[in-house]
């Protein structure tokens, strides 16, 4: 019996060509989701394939499509074909749909996908640098594919930079709106037309499939939007003239995080950046010491005088030994340095390329938020709040930055006024 399956003409269009990536992103209603498991569902009638449907976190079975493509089933008759069982859907030639999470995935279970034809990742907007480097090169069998659909966020997510702002080569990107989609639903414009009356940046992005400014609730949501508007995210080139001051946040398990700044007159310029874990401040003093920068005072949070219980040595001290001058940032309340950096937030210019993971940082720094009584509360401790802690020293630092040569004979001095 000959298979007819209508799809939105963007859709057929992106995923029938042969092509290694195949991505189609955007708005509410463009009917991703839906066009991507009829036409998987299609293909895996008319040949034995193996489809690996992947996002990022899947705790359970209901966190997958596996309920979209059983209702596709049933929509397309071909019931009598697929057996829809408990954790995976199988076709009678033998094609064969699975389901995973792609973060925390052990050694044996990646094995298992290597001979996957098309891996579907869905909700891709979440996958983060770490899995896509270790999912993609586990789709490896001659001619496999990797489908991608999401509706993105902020234009700093690893998803959106890696396969919009630029996509590998053997590439189809196609952006998918409601306004493509011929069988919209009449009941769906009422909630788009009310939004846009309501909430114009939220529109654009659950309707029209553009980037937020900033995650909703994120502390420095204005902030960011701001320097967004007034093109303070942009090329920001090192002044061999002024001295590049260094505000650490210090980790080992949790990201070491390092904002390098220039004071320029009432203006800082944040040139560069960088978030790591499992390095010793030897390794990066060593990278540091790569750049060509002219270096001024290193500052660092208040444990930056806590021992380690290996060395016995403090942050500060190990610093200094190694030849950098340190100061404390003032240990004030987080409160008080989120207001700190808000008001020094308008005379800060960012460096595009740099700064990225930086600002993506600035942009998810949000609260937590009660499930008593659904109020924020303090900033969450995530992936993203460490960034947004080196940001928040520097504005606390600001005041004590200067160019001209500091006039201390002992490397612990600075940093002794507050011990």
């Amino acid at each position: 019996m000959q298979l007819t399956i209508d799809l939105p003409r963007k859709i057929r269009d992106t995923l029938y060509p042969p092509a290694r990536y195949k991505v189609l992103y955007g708005g509410r209603g463009g009917a991703k989701s839906w066009g991507i498991a009829r036409a998987l569902l299609g293909m895996g009638r008319a040949r034995p394939i193996r489809i690996l449907c992947a996002r990022e976190i899947q705790k359970t079975i209901s966190d997958s499509v596996h309920r979209l493509l059983k209702d596709q089933i049933q929509s397309l008759g071909l019931d009598d074909f697929y057996q829809v069982q408990e954790t995976t859907v199988k076709g009678a030639n033998g094609t064969e749909f699975l389901f995973a999470g792609i973060r925390g995935l052990d050694i044996g279970k990646i094995k298992s996908f290597e001979g996957v034809d098309i891996c579907w990742v869905e909700e891709a907007n979440t996958v983060t640098k770490k899995s896509w480097d270790v999912l993609i090169p586990t789709i490896r069998k001659e001619n496999s594919e990797i489908w991608i659909s999401f509706n993105p966020e902020l234009d700093t997510d690893e998803t959106y930079q890696r396969f919009v702002v630029e996509p590998p080569t053997n590439s189809i990107v196609t952006k998918v709106n409601w306004d493509d989609n011929p069988w919209f639903p009449a009941v769906l414009l009422e909630e788009k037309d009310a939004l846009q009356k309501r909430d114009k940046e939220a529109f654009e992005n659950v309707w029209q499939g553009n980037c937020r400014s900033a995650v909703d609730g994120a502390i420095y949501a204005n902030e960011i939007r701001a320097a967004i508007e007034q093109r303070r995210i942009r090329p920001v080139p090192y002044d061999p003239v002024l001295k590049v001051h260094a505000v650490w946040d210090l980790g080992w398990n949790d990201a070491m995080c390092i904002v390098m700044c220039q004071r320029v007159a009432s203006s800082l310029s944040v040139i560069d950046y960088i978030e790591t874990s499992h390095k010793t401040y030897a390794e990066l003093v060593a990278e540091l010491r790569e750049k060509p920068y002219r270096w001024g005072t290193d500052y660092l949070p208040h444990d930056g005088k806590a021992k380690n219980p290996q060395t016995g040595k403090s942050a500060v001290e190990t610093l200094a030994a190694l030849g950098r001058t340190v100061d404390e940032v003032p240990n004030i309340g987080i409160e008080e340095g989120i207001r700190a950096a808000r008001q020094m937030f308008a005379q800060v210019y960012f460096d595009d390329a740099k700064t990225t993971r930086l600002v993506h940082c600035l942009k998810r720094y949000r609260r937590a938020i009660s499930s008593v009584t659904n109020e924020p509360g303090s900033p969450l401790h995530d992936e993203f709040s460490h960034g947004a802690d080196a940001f928040r020293y520097m504005a606390v630092a600001a005041d004590r930055m200067r160019n001209e040569e500091l006039t201390i004979d002992d490397p612990y001095k600075a940093f002794r006024r507050y011990g």
